[in-house]
C-alpha cells in the first residue's frame, strides 16, 4: 500500500463513524450545568491521539493518496495527497540539512492562500520547527516586529513580497534566509532560495528527520493575537491543542464534513486566510486530516469567489460575517451558485439570525447553517451549534471536553440567562503567551481558567450567544485590530500629544477604527496628514480614515483610556 512506502509512523485512530448524511441532534438528557454553575459539554468526551500535528494530518494517507489535497481556484494548479506528503517531506529534510532548522526553531510563513501553503506548513512541522504565520499584506514595520518577537530563523513568502521582507529585515537588523514559492515562471529574486526546488529535491537526505524529537505538548504554531488588550502577543499552541480541537469538531452531532470515500470527497472553499487560526485549524489542518479537497483562493473578489463555489462544486463554506452579507446581496449569488453547498459555518465575529436567514433564502434549498465561537488562544473552536439547529443567532454549547463559566466582574459564576464574561477550560486552550508573564497573569485565573474578554449569555441547555466584548479589539472584516497599536503609531507623530482609538459600526466592514487625537500646544496638523502617517505603517484593514481632534483623552484614575466615554460622547 502507498502508506507503507510513504508513512512509516501511521497509527490507528478510533473514530466515530457516521452512518447518515447528517447526524441527528441528540443532546445528553442530564443538565449541562453543575451545582457550581459551570457549563459542561453535552457531548461524549473524546480521546486525544498521542500524535504530533504532522503525524495527525497524514495518519489516514493510505485511504486517499490519489485524491486532490489542495488546488488553486484560478489556475487549477494543485497537489494530490501523495504528492503533498512527498514534497512536504523533502522540504522538511532540506530545512534541517541546508538551513540548520532544529527542534523548536520558528519559521515564518507569509503567504496568501495558495495550494503550496499546507505543504510549507507541514514541512516546517516535519523538520521539528514551529510555524508563525504573517499576514501577506503586512507592511515592513509590522513584519519586522513579528520576526523579532517570534525569533524566526527564516521566512517563506512570494517573490513579489521579497522587497518588503528585505526592508523588514533591515529594520529589525536581522539576517535570515528567505525562501520563495514560485507560482509562475518569473525568476526568483536574488539572494533567495526556491521552495519548489527544495521540495522537489529527490536527493534530499530524509534520514535527518529521524533526529527530530517533538512530542504532543511541544509548541507547533505561534500565531500573534492581541488577546484581551494591547499589542500583538505570541500565542503558544501545542500539537495537542490543535489536534484536540480537530478531534472535538469530529463529534458526529456537530461535525461539518462528510467522510471521504471511494465515491465522495468534500470540497472546501479556502477563502478565509490560512494565516488566521480559524482557517489554519478548521480549514487546513482538520480538512486535510479527513481527506477533503482545499480550494485555495489567493486574491478575493466577489465574482471570483462566487464563480469558484459553483465551478468547484463546493459543498463546505467556512466564512465570516462580511462574506455572508456579500453572498446574501450580490447579484451574481444565485441559487445555482450554491447548488452543491451542504454546510455553511460562520465564525470570527457574531452574526444576526436575520443575516443567516437572508443567505438561506438566497440559496433556496435546505443548507446546514451553523455558528461557532472561538479565539486564537483556543485553537480556535470553543462552541459550535449542532446539526439541524435553527437558532441561527446562537453559537451552540461547549464542544467535547470543554467547560465554560459565565462570570460577573468579581469572577463569581452566573447562571442561565445571566450575561457575563466567558471563561474557558479545555485541552484546546493555549499554553500561554510567549515571554509575557504579565499577559498570562491577566488572561488566566489562579485556578487555570482562560478569560476571553467576551460577554455572553447561556440558556438552560448551555447554548451560548455572544452579546458584546469586554476586550477593546476592533473587528474589521473579522480581523483583529488592536487600538493600542494604532494609538502607539499616532503618538509617534511629532504633532500628537495623545491619542485614543475605538471601533465604530461600519456597513460593510462590521467595525472600523475611529481615532481621537490631542495635538501638542502650538502644533497644527490635518486629519489627512495623520491618516497618511498611520496608514503607511499598517495593513489596509487597519487604516484609520476617521479622525477627530479633542482637547483631552478621558482616562481612569489608573490611566486607562475610557473608550466607552469616547463612544458615548462622540460616536
Amino acid at each position: 500500500m502507498v502508506a507503507k512506502n510513504l508513512f512509516t509512523v501511521k497509527r490507528t485512530l478510533n473514530t466515530v463513524k457516521q452512518s447518515s448524511k447528517y447526524a441527528s441532534v441528540v443532546i445528553r438528557k442530564h443538565s449541562v450545568w453543575t451545582q457550581d454553575r459551570v457549563i459542561t459539554s453535552p457531548y461524549k468526551s473524546i480521546e486525544i491521539p498521542n500524535y504530533t500535528l504532522y503525524e495527525y494530518v497524514w495518519h489516514n494517507l493510505d485511504k486517499w493518496p490519489e485524491r486532490t489535497a489542495s488546488v488553486c481556484a484560478v489556475t487549477g494548479r494543485g497537489y494530490t495527497y501523495e504528492q503533498a506528503f512527498k514534497l512536504s517531506n523533502r522540504f522538511g529534510a532540506n530545512l534541517r540539512t541546508k538551513f540548520k532548522i532544529r527542534d523548536g526553531d520558528t519559521v515564518a510563513i507569509m503567504l496568501p492562500n495558495i495550494p503550496d501553503y499546507p505543504l510549507v506548513a507541514l514541512g516546517i512541522l516535519e523538520a521539528g520547527g514551529v510555524i508563525t504565520s504573517i499576514n501577506p499584506i503586512y507592511t515592513a514595520h509590522e513584519i519586522q516586529r513579528q520576526l523579532k518577537m517570534s525569533a524566526s530563523k527564516m521566512i517563506v513568502t512570494l517573490p513579489e513580497a521579497v522587497p518588503t521582507v528585505k526592508e523588514a529585515l533591515k529594520l529589525a537588523k536581522l539576517n535570515i534566509p528567505i525562501v520563495v514559492v514560485k507560482t509562475n515562471g518569473d525568476p526568483a529574486p536574488e539572494g533567495t532560495a526556491l521552495f519548489n526546488e527544495l521540495s522537489e529535491d529527490i536527493h534530499a537526505d530524509k534520514s535527518c528527520l529521524k533526529k527530530v524529537r517533538r512530542n504532543p505538548n511541544d509548541i507547533c504554531f505561534l500565531p500573534y493575537s492581541s488577546g484581551t488588550t494591547g499589542l500583538p502577543k505570541g500565542v503558544e499552541l501545542s500539537h495537542r491543542n490543535i489536534i484536540a480541537n480537530c478531534q472535538q469538531i469530529n463529534e458526529p452531532q456537530i461535525r461539518l464534513h462528510h467522510d471521504t470515500t471511494a465515491t465522495h470527497q468534500d470540497v472546501v472553499m479556502g477563502v478565509l486566510p490560512f494565516f488566521h487560526i480559524y482557517a489554519a485549524t478548521v480549514l487546513m489542518f482538520h480538512k486535510l486530516s479527513i481527506g477533503a479537497k482545499l480550494v485555495a483562493l489567493a486574491k478575493f473578489s466577489p465574482e471570483s469567489f462566487l464563480k469558484t463555489i459553483e465551478k468547484q462544486k463546493t459543498n463546505t463554506l467556512m466564512v465570516a460575517p462580511p462574506l455572508i452579507l456579500m453572498m446574501s446581496s450580490h447579484p451574481a449569488a444565485t441559487a445555482k451558485t450554491f447548488q452543491h453547498v451542504d454546510f455553511v459555518c460562520n465564525g470570527a465575529a457574531p452574526l444576526a439570525a436575520s443575516d443567516a436567514e437572508r443567505l438561506l433564502s438566497r440559496c433556496q434549498r435546505d443548507i446546514d447553517f451553523r455558528q461557532g465561537y472561538g479565539l486564537t488562544e483556543t485553537s480556535p473552536t470553543v462552541t459550535l451549534s449542532p446539526t439541524g439547529s435553527k437558532r441561527y443567532e446562537a453559537t451552540g454549547p461547549p464542544i467535547p471536553n470543554t467547560e465554560l463559566r459565565i462570570v460577573d466582574k468579581d469572577l463569581n459564576n452566573l447562571g442561565p440567562k445571566e450575561t457575563g464574561e466567558i471563561l474557558i477550560r479545555g485541552p484546546q486552550v493555549m499554553r500561554g503567551y510567549r515571554d509575557n508573564p504579565q499577559a498570562n497573569n491577566e488572561a488566566f485565573t489562579a485556578d487555570g481558567w482562560f478569560r476571553t474578554g467576551d460577554m455572553g449569555i447561556a440558556d438552560a441547555d448551555g447554548t451560548i450567544t455572544i452579546t458584546d466584548r469586554l476586550k477593546e479589539l476592533i473587528k474589521v472584516k473579522g480581523f483583529q485590530v488592536p487600538p493600542a497599536e494604532l494609538e502607539s503609531i499616532l503618538r509617534e507623530h511629532p504633532s500628537v500629544d495623545d491619542a485614543a482609538v475605538v471601533g465604530v459600526p461600519h456597513q460593510t466592514k462590521g467595525e472600523s477604527p475611529k481615532a481621537f487625537v490631542v495635538l501638542k500646544n502650538g502644533h497644527k496638523c490635518t486629519t489627512n496628514d495623520l491618516s497618511k502617517f498611520v496608514n503607511e505603517k499598517v495593513a489596509a484593514y487597519k487604516h484609520v480614515d476617521d479622525i477627530s481632534f479633542i482637547d483631552k483623552v478621558p482616562k481612569s484614575a489608573a490611566g486607562k483610556i475610557l473608550r466607552r466615554v469616547l463612544k458615548e460622547q462622540y460616536c
